[in-house]
């Protein structure tokens, strides 16, 4: 199973979470940044329907995938 770190970090001024190398809107407080990031943690661990999704490669070809709805990652909040 996956597990996907945000992290609460110093961004534009104020405070965001950020995932990977993707931040989050800006917060005024480090508090606000951690609430938020611990509700968008706790919302992507909730099971969802079973679907295809289609995606296209770096390579222009297209794929299709099934993705479980009952195979949500674990998460946590880190900062």
């Amino acid at each position: 199973m996956a597990l996907v770190h945000y992290e609460i970090v110093e961004h534009d001024g104020g405070w965001a979470y950020k995932v990977g190398d993707v931040y989050s809107e800006t917060f005024r407080t480090h508090d606000d940044a951690r609430r938020a990031a611990e509700r968008a943690a706790a919302e992507q661990q909730v099971p969802g329907e079973t679907e295809t999704i289609a995606y296209q490669d770096e390579d222009g070809r297209w794929h299709d995938e099934v993705s479980r709805g009952q195979d949500r990652p674990e998460t946590d909040v880190q900062g």
